[in-house]
């Protein structure tokens, strides 16, 4: 497989965001590169607040985070519907891991994809789907896959999410997430586990994900794998500009794409269809040295006019297209309201 990805697809005003944060992504273990398209790291030191909005990828992510001196902490991100936004202020990090579109059912095969969409779930509320209860593989898995020593080291962060992980086999499915007993014991593994994360340098981060994510022993069955297939020919093959011509294709009925979709990947084909669409729209306007010719570039997108493709950029990403255009140019100020 070829390596991460270096575009800056989904992020708006990219440029204004890569001046202000350290943005890396890495490789994963070649045994999750079917399901993984990268981990991604970004910390930040800022003298004043930024607020930055991304476009959501039709992605599942596996988030740990840390913002100021609050305590770090970790969640399941299904797919974004809405614009995200996050204020960054002060020093912080956060680290994940960014699912290939349909490649996280593997780790949860218990849910459809759609179960995840629109949400943002704690770590501790994740585990009984992930497999990490009394004896589960993730446990055992993860533990045999960690090992090592010292500080911030890849071993150090194995280490220490090894302990996590443990204790996570003799608290997890006991008293789910309730305020005492086994609940409480619950939810301070999934913060040792986000801590051991993020204290590690990028080599520990990596590590320790690898063996948290292999240890979840995913499995690649012929419906994730043709979900993964398709999404990623939308991406990129851009004559694909309806759901008809896909199912065409295919030689499938647009119901039959719709069912897999909505089990493996969480949104609509029409969705993922029109969401590449206004990434690329997004990509372009930032990176032209001049406007681009919003009307060519609509129906190379395949968009009958150049309204529609105003409207869905819009929508997405909070402001016209030749506003933001003139703001990637230096003009006045024109992020997301």
């Amino acid at each position: 497989m070829a390596g991460t990805r270096r575009d800056t697809r989904g992020i708006v005003e990219a440029r204004e965001l890569l001046a202000r944060v350290r943005f890396r992504r890495r490789e994963p273990a070649e045994g999750l590169r079917p399901f993984l398209e990268h981990y991604w790291l970004i910390d930040w030191d800022l003298a004043e607040p930024y607020a930055t909005h991304v476009v959501p990828h039709p992605s599942v992510n596996l988030v740990f985070q840390r913002y100021g001196d609050e305590a770090a902490w970790g969640e399941v991100a299904g797919v974004g519907l809405e614009l995200f936004t996050q204020k960054l202020e002060g020093r912080g990090r956060v680290c994940g891991a960014q699912f290939r579109p349909g490649g996280f059912r593997p780790f949860a095969p218990g849910r459809p994809a759609g179960y995840w969409t629109g949400r943002r779930v704690p770590l501790v509320e994740a585990y009984a789907d992930l497999g990490l209860g009394p004896g589960g593989a993730a446990v055992g898995g993860a533990a045999t896959a960690y090992g090592g020593s010292g500080p911030g080291s890849a071993g150090g962060a194995g280490g220490r999410a090894r302990a996590a992980l443990g204790a996570v086999g003799g608290t997890a499915g006991r008293g789910g997430s309730g305020s005492g007993g086994q609940g409480g014991r619950a939810r301070r593994c999934a913060s040792d586990l986000a801590e051991a994360v993020l204290a590690a340098g990028d080599d520990g981060v990596v590590a320790a994900l690898d063996a948290f994510l292999l240890g979840l022993a995913p499995r690649l069955t012929p419906g994730a794998a043709r979900a993964m297939a398709l999404v990623e020919r939308v991406r990129t093959d851009r004559t694909i500009r309806r759901v008809s011509q896909l199912a065409e294709l295919e030689g499938v009925s647009a119901r039959s794409l719709q069912r897999l979709f909505a089990a493996h990947v969480g949104v609509s084909p029409k969705w993922v269809v029109l969401r590449y669409r206004v990434h690329e729209a997004l990509e372009r306007a930032e990176s032209a040295g001049r406007a681009p010719d919003w009307a060519l570039l609509a129906a190379e997108l395949g968009y009958s006019d150049q309204a529609h493709l105003s409207r869905d950029f819009t929508a997405a990403v909070g402001v016209p297209p030749g506003a933001y255009a003139r703001r990637g140019r230096g003009g006045p100020a024109a992020g997301p309201r």
